[in-house]
C-alpha cells in the first residue's frame, strides 16, 4: 500500500521535506561569490545543483530565496563551484547559516582563500576541484531562482586524477539527502552503456 501526496492540499514546507527526502542523493554546489565592492566574500553550499549543457560548458544551481549567492552573481556576474568532500562537511555546514550580506563566511568559519584565475570571487584552498563561471542567465521559477553559470575555467588537485579524468573514488564527494542527512560515495558500480544495434546486424 502506498503512502499518497498531493501538493495542492500541503503546505510548500511540508512538500519541500518530502521532496528533498525522495530526490537524493543530491551533489552540493560550494558556491563563492563576491560583493560588488570587493568589500565581502561569501561562501554557501547549494544542494540543487547540475549541470546544464556540455557544449557551451554550463553548471546550474538553484537559490531558494534570495540569498547572497543570487545576489551576488546578479550583481557581478561571476562565481565559482567548490567541490565538497567528506573531509570539509563540517566547515560546509558552518557556511550554512544566514549571514548578512556584510558577513564572509571564509572568516567565520576560517576557510582558506585562493585566488581564482578568471573571475573576482576567491576559490576554497582545500577544495580538490574548483570551476570558475560567469553568469550566463538567470531564471525565476517560484520561490526559487536557478542560475546558469558558463564554466570559464577549471583545476583540479593532480593527486586525484586517474586516467586522465578526476576519479570520484578519491574525491569522496558529499550529498545532500533529506533534513539533516548527508551521504558520502558508498559503492561504486561499473556497467559499460549498451550500444545500439541494427536488426539482423552480424
Amino acid at each position: 500500500m502506498r503512502v499518497e501526496y498531493a501538493p495542492e492540499t500541503m503546505s510548500s514546507a511540508a512538500f519541500y521535506k518530502f521532496l528533498t527526502s525522495v530526490v537524493i542523493p543530491r551533489p552540493i554546489a560550494w558556491i563563492s561569490t563576491i560583493t560588488p565592492d570587493g568589500s565581502t566574500e561569501n561562501l554557501a553550499p547549494h544542494s540543487f545543483f547540475s549541470i546544464a549543457s556540455t557544449d557551451p560548458p554550463i553548471v546550474q544551481f538553484t537559490s531558494i530565496g534570495r540569498k547572497d549567492s543570487l545576489r551576488n552573481v546578479e550583481d557581478t556576474g561571476e562565481f565559482v563551484v567548490n567541490f565538497s568532500s567528506k573531509p570539509l562537511l563540517h566547515l560546509i555546514n558552518a557556511t550554512a547559516i544566514d549571514f548578512p550580506r556584510s558577513v564572509s563566511e571564509f572568516d567565520t568559519a576560517g576557510i582558506e582563500r585562493e585566488a581564482s584565475r578568471c573571475v573576482r570571487p576567491p576559490r576554497v584552498a582545500a577544495s580538490h576541484v574548483v570551476l570558475e563561471c560567469r553568469s550566463h542567465t538567470t531564471l525565476r521559477m517560484g520561490n526559487s531562482t536557478l542560475v546558469f553559470g558558463r564554466v570559464l575555467h577549471a583545476a583540479v588537485d593532480e593527486d586525484y586524477i586517474v586516467g586522465g579524468r578526476p576519479s570520484s573514488e578519491l574525491l569522496r564527494p558529499l550529498t545532500k539527502l533529506g533534513g539533516d542527512e548527508w551521504g558520502t560515495l558508498g559503492e561504486v558500480l561499473h556497467l559499460n552503456r549498451i550500444p545500439y544495434e541494427e536488426p539482423g546486424a552480424c
